[in-house]
């Protein structure tokens, strides 16, 4: 475990001193964590490894619901599920996350190493990099703030990774029968809003001249 710290202060170290915008604020990865993810990696996608890494090709937008930083911190911090996820929890006992965190302000906050694979994306976990914004509810819909935020982290994981496609978790259905698709169980999938088709158009706007891929269509994809 002492090799993923090392890595990943190093990563923080180096893209705090190029821009000053990503803090460092690490959800748990132990041994637990490891374990589960080479479990979810096997058993939902088939791959089987020793390091719970990721070879980035995609980056998903979020939003948390949970309406502050701490409470949504705290949801991702521990390795395995809480209490309060019992739809997901027979798949499997890995904790929801994501690589980055964006607060109501748009400060960015990086909560484990970017390669490394988080729970966040049904089929996609093994290929994409999750950005979670704070709020989203019709109280709390996303700042300016987070905007710009989301719109600098794309750029600046586009210019680090092989990025190919971004897109909003409402739209990951999209991918069933794609080559990146790689979920073993033909049922399991939830139905996602996030981060709303009005934040993620402006994204997309914003972040045009990267050229990445359009969505494929598929039958499954919901409108929401």
């Amino acid at each position: 475990m002492k090799q993923f710290v090392i890595i990943f202060s190093a990563i923080i170290i180096l893209s705090c001193s190029a821009s000053k915008e990503i803090e460092y604020k690490p959800i748990v990865f132990d041994q637990e964590r490891v374990q589960l993810t080479r479990e979810y990696l096997l058993e939902r996608y088939g791959i089987q490894q020793e390091l719970p890494g990721i070879s980035p090709k995609m980056i998903v937008l979020h939003w948390t619901v949970i309406p502050t930083l701490e409470e949504a911190f705290e949801a991702f911090y521990a390795p395995t599920l809480p209490d309060w996820r019992p739809d997901i929890v027979n798949v499997s006992g890995l904790n929801v996350s994501s690589q980055f965190m964006v607060d109501r302000d748009g400060t960015i906050y990086s909560l484990m190493p970017e390669t490394n694979m988080a729970r966040h994306v049904i089929g996609l976990n093994h290929c994409a990099i999750g950005i979670e914004n704070i709020g989203g509810t019709k109280e709390l819909p996303l700042t300016k703030a987070q905007l710009k935020a989301n719109i600098w982290l794309v750029d600046y994981l586009y210019n680090k990774y092989p990025i190919e496609y971004l897109i909003g978790h409402y739209e990951y259905t999209n991918f069933v029968n794609h080559p990146l698709w790689l979920e073993k169980d033909e049922t399991y999938r939830t139905v996602k809003t996030d981060p709303g088709k009005d934040f993620m158009e402006k994204v997309r706007k914003a972040t045009k001249n990267l050229n990445f891929k359009p969505i494929p269509k598929n039958p499954e994809a919901n409108d929401n």
